[in-house]
């Protein structure tokens, strides 16, 4: 299928997936004439990448984790090291949480009001 087609079938922008394609996360064949041409599988690989955007992965990441998807959910075969991989993220959005927490913290603080002091 043409980009137009994957994109319409998708509602991912022709402009997103040629991203998608550059990063690594899609595969397109080229015609003679230039066009990008998808497999049916396209429409699936496109679906798995926006659950996983949506979770937070950047696309680093889900260029290593991609071929571990199964289905659109997407449910995992335990590649090597792709659960070592997920963990580390998750310890890192705990710290950002963290971090977060403690700027709301702090600005709280300012809007805090204060007695003046004696």
């Amino acid at each position: 299928m043409l980009i137009g087609e994957l994109s319409r079938r998708t509602g991912v922008s022709s402009r997103l997936l040629r991203y998608y394609e550059e990063q690594g996360l899609l595969q397109a064949e080229r015609a003679s004439n230039g066009y990008r041409h998808y497999g049916d599988d396209a429409v699936l690989t496109v679906r798995k990448i926006r659950v996983l955007l949506d979770a937070g992965l950047s696309s680093g990441v889900i260029r290593q984790v991609l071929p571990c998807t199964r289905s659109e959910n997407p449910d995992f075969d335990w590649c090597a090291d792709i659960r070592d991989l997920l963990d580390n993220e998750i310890a890192a959005l705990n710290a950002r949480i963290e971090d977060l927490q403690r700027n709301q913290q702090a600005l709280t603080g300012f809007l805090t009001p204060r007695t003046p002091a004696e």
